[in-house]
């Protein structure tokens, strides 16, 4: 098992996944963020199911800043309630993950 994580998220604009995941990337909380779609989600919203399109970003970091993305959603997302799904990298090469790590350290 690696110290990396994958992040995911949901953002309703590409506009807004653009920014958000520009937003990241600069403040090193993530080394690199994927968007896709946009995707159809169905989900329960205030006791109503919504149909809606989204974008999903696919956020690359590490453990610790996975845990300060959270806070970061708080501020940087647009969603009153932003998705915040963090799971574990097991593998991967060993010269991506050595970058990844390197790109959400504090030093340049």
């Amino acid at each position: 098992m690696t110290n990396a994580r994958l992040v995911l998220t949901t953002v309703g604009l590409k506009e807004a996944a653009e920014k958000l995941a520009q937003q990241l990337v600069e403040r090193r909380l993530a080394a690199c963020v994927n968007i896709v779609g946009p995707i159809s989600s169905i989900y329960r919203w205030k006791h109503k199911v919504h149909n809606e399109q989204e974008y999903l970003l696919l956020i690359k970091t590490t453990t610790e800043h996975a845990a300060q993305l959270q806070s970061a959603f708080k501020v940087l997302h647009p969603y009153e309630l932003p998705e915040c799904v963090h799971l574990p990298i097991e593998g991967g090469s060993d010269e991506y993950l050595a970058w990844l790590a390197a790109e959400v350290s504090s030093g340049e």
